[in-house]
């Protein structure tokens, strides 16, 4: 080669290199790597997950459309997943898609369990799961305990109640007994004790009677069956309780609107900083080619995700170590 044809070619060379350099930068933040070929799975989430084969997410089987069990389904043969984790093609729904989206971008198998929602919000998981997709929304207080990840979705919180009873306005529902989810940021919200970053939030319910259920379909029964006046709960909820065919309605003004998050535990035994800079940046991907609001549309037959595409992460001011 000529020496004139070297120069062509390393101008070229480094003209690409400049535009890669150049289209990095153009991102508005600088992506973190993944968990290099070196770090150690003993001490790495992100190796760890990747040297295993697996990830091990968070089901609940009753909480439709976010996350059922597939009637008729059997355990997947040839799985990595253990004994005592469900396989991917025994759930589905809009959360357990969203795990399995993870799963997928990571190249490993999507496995899930079934722990308490109380112990999921309390942390110290000892790595008996990866990473929680729950419908779970960010607020300060699993702030102290769990590291939120890129909102998934944006969701209107609004009180079911029964088709015939004669509550129109929120205040209307002053001193009554309204049924909460235990642990949620529902019960947050009445206790008057919920911070979310970045919203300002309106207490819309005076002196509420709360009834404490560990799921919401429980209370949700409950309330169709005249037990309690009221149910606060997920507008996705609520509207599928509906169409089930129970005799309930929603009023019309949200209480509050909140923002899921993927839950990662701040008392992991390894280094989760490249696990959870990887899960934002396959979220964000998400956002940004639809994928995200296409499994909404199809579970919720609405978009509930561009909003929680916009959320800026930042704002929470995680210093994840």
């Amino acid at each position: 080669m000529s020496p004139q044809c070297r120069r062509s070619v390393a101008v070229r060379v480094l003209a690409l290199a400049t535009v890669a350099v150049v289209a990095a930068g153009c991102t508005g933040t600088a992506a973190s790597p993944p968990a290099s070929p070196a770090a150690d799975p003993a001490k790495d989430k992100l190796a760890q997950i990747l040297a295993r084969g697996t990830l091990v997410g968070y089901s609940e089987l009753n909480y439709p459309p976010q996350s059922i069990s597939v009637a008729g389904a059997t355990r997947a043969t040839n799985t990595k997943c253990l004994a005592n984790q469900i396989t991917a093609q025994e759930v589905t729904g809009f959360d357990i898609d969203t795990t399995k989206l993870i799963a997928e971008k990571l190249g490993v198998e999507a496995c899930f369990v079934q722990p308490k929602w109380a112990e999921v919000t309390a942390g110290n998981w000892s790595d008996r799961f990866d990473i929680v997709y729950g419908s779970g929304a960010i607020n300060a207080k699993r702030m102290t305990q769990l590291w939120m990840t890129q909102p998934y979705y944006y969701v209107p919180q609004r009180f079911l109640v029964a088709k015939d009873s004669n509550y129109q306005a929120l205040s209307d529902l002053d001193g009554k007994r309204i049924g909460t989810c235990t642990s949620c940021t529902v019960e947050s919200y009445l206790k008057g004790s919920l911070e979310i970053p970045g919203v300002d939030l309106v207490q819309k319910v005076k002196d509420p009677q709360l009834v404490g259920y560990e799921t919401e379909a429980p209370g949700i029964d409950d309330l169709a069956a005249n037990e309690i006046d009221a149910f606060l709960t997920a507008e996705t909820v609520g509207l599928n309780a509906i169409k089930e065919g129970k005799p309930l309605r929603l009023l019309d003004e949200p209480a509050f609107a909140m923002y899921p998050s993927g839950f990662v535990d701040k008392a992991s035994g390894l280094s989760v900083a490249a696990f959870v800079a990887r899960v934002d940046e396959i979220i964000a991907a998400a956002h940004a080619d639809g994928t995200l609001k296409a499994l909404s549309m199809k579970w919720f037959g609405a978009d509930y995700t561009t909003e929680a595409g916009a959320f800026d992460l930042s704002k929470l001011n995680q210093q994840i170590p």
